[in-house]
């Protein structure tokens, strides 16, 4: 009884940020697949029964990856906001979940800071707060690294394993070129999506890749990944196999050029069911993204937030003059 106890648990930790684990598995889909498989691997796989790419462009492709290369380590550099909209189920007639946060790079990660729907606090001890305790974090970060190693080691690992993703995307897929489509005034090209019957996964993120698939939209003047839609075709199992993420489930992500030679993410939606334990759930997201400013590495950063503070602090004693 013990050991199955024991069995679930670590079951259990292994599932539990089961949806992030889909994301961080789907992104790299979204933003490099396409670019290492036609670059690469699609031509030298083939075979009569499988869909081909067509003409390989590795320039453009090559520059697909340099800019979103370029576009990953922006994200450590720009602030943002987000506006997280979700919904149990997807034809539910009640207003969806809203919640807005402005979101900042720590070095170690994300720190988010609830606002308002417009994007200002809502309550402003609260902001105040969170940028203190922000300021604090990476004042430590910027004077004694070292004690921070755990935060930094845990980071630098989910780089590595993002970055692993990508490079197993170098054969996952197959592209089939699909068209053409104009998205405001640009011309986007759109390829399909299959997997690749040759690649062989080999970690529990890219098991998740053979059962997928879906379409990518590229702007090619700009060497930039524009779209990426998607679908889950078989359940997938994780976590000792007592997780699951059913087929049908669907993702997909919208980037836009936020300012010259700079491609961020705009919007995505992710719409999962699945099981976890004993128990079925069902995720419905949508995300905004908004609002990119940049805010520098730590020791920048750490400024910034100090000046806001100080902004702050003399916007409350013109507002108060008479408190001490």
């Amino acid at each position: 009884m013990q050991a199955r106890k024991n069995l679930i648990r670590v079951a259990a930790d292994g599932i539990q940020p089961l949806h992030t684990m889909l994301k961080r598995a789907f992104v790299p889909i979204a933003v490099l697949s396409s670019a290492f498989a036609a670059a690469a691997g699609a031509q030298s796989v083939v075979t009569d029964s499988t869909p081909t790419i067509g003409p390989a462009k590795p320039d453009l492709f090559n520059r697909i990856i340099a800019n979103q290369k370029k576009s990953e380590a922006a994200l450590d550099l720009y602030e943002r906001v987000e506006r997280v909209e979700t919904r149990k189920n997807p034809n539910d007639t009640l207003p969806p979940a809203i919640k807005v946060s402005r979101v900042i790079p720590s070095g170690t990660g994300m720190f988010k800071i609830s606002v308002g729907d417009d994007g200002n606090p809502g309550d402003a001890a609260a902001y105040r707060a969170d940028l203190e305790k922000l300021s604090r974090s990476l004042a430590t970060l910027v004077n004694d690294a070292g004690s921070q190693r755990d935060g930094l080691e845990k980071y630098a690992k989910k780089k590595k394993e993002r970055n692993d993703l990508i490079d197993a995307t170098h054969n996952a897929f197959l592209f089939t070129f699909a068209g053409k489509e104009q998205r405001r005034d640009r011309t986007l090209s759109k390829y399909r999506m299959d997997p690749n019957p040759a690649f062989k996964p080999t970690t529990r993120f890219t098991s998740i890749f053979p059962k997928v698939r879906g379409f990518v939209w590229i702007d090619e003047a700009c060497g930039e990944l524009a779209r990426i839609e998607g679908d889950v075709t078989e359940d997938i199992s994780v976590g000792l196999f007592l997780g699951k993420i059913y087929k049908g489930s669907h993702f997909m992500q919208e980037r836009y050029e936020f300012q010259p030679g700079l491609w961020l993410a705009s919007f995505s939606q992710y719409d999962f069911d699945g099981r976890k334990l004993f128990s079925s759930f069902s995720l419905h997201e949508r995300t905004f993204y908004s609002n990119y400013r940049y805010i520098g590495p730590p020791k920048e950063a750490l400024a910034a937030i100090r000046q806001e503070l100080g902004h702050a602090e003399m916007d409350k004693q013109r507002a108060n003059p008479a408190d001490p």
